[in-house]
């Protein structure tokens, strides 16, 4: 039998994922604005960041998929990186075609200059918040989107 009508739950969700879409778009744009000067975008700087946060070096594949984006979009932006200077590819010793991306000096300190904006940025987003309720948001769209994976 087809449900013609959301649970509670349902009807929440879908309110919190309506929302998430609207987010998404102005965290994008605020995010465009705010590292505009250092030659990036919002799409480059979560890329420079998933190379820069990773435990080592790795594949594009293992970046896109950790990102949750496809690999055609990261290798666009990973090969940007390297003609940039921002990114190098070294070779992997468990694949001889999926080289490994690490970032330069140039690409480190581009991504902690975007960190240094980030900073104040976020604490005057969070103002007035609580930490504990942020952190239960968090929590929340963690569980539905391991949920979606």
């Amino acid at each position: 039998m087809i449900q013609d009508c959301h649970t509670q739950s349902g009807e929440a969700a879908t309110g919190l994922i309506l929302e998430v879409f609207k987010l998404n778009g102005r965290l994008l744009a605020e995010g465009d604005k705010l590292v505009a000067g250092l030659g990036l975008t919002s799409a480059r700087w979560q890329v420079l960041g998933a190379i820069a946060l990773a435990a080592r070096a790795e594949p594009v594949a293992h970046l896109a998929r950790n990102m949750g984006l496809t690999r055609q979009g990261v290798q666009r932006i990973v090969d940007e990186f390297v003609r940039e200077g921002f990114a190098r590819f070294d070779e992997n010793p468990h694949h001889r075609r999926a080289k490994l991306v690490a970032l330069t000096d140039r690409g480190r300190e581009t991504y902690e200059g975007a960190a240094r904006l980030q900073i104040p940025w976020a604490n005057a987003v969070a103002e007035g918040l609580g930490a504990a309720e942020i952190r239960d948001a968090a929590s929340m769209l963690k569980i539905l989107r391991e949920r979606l994976e």
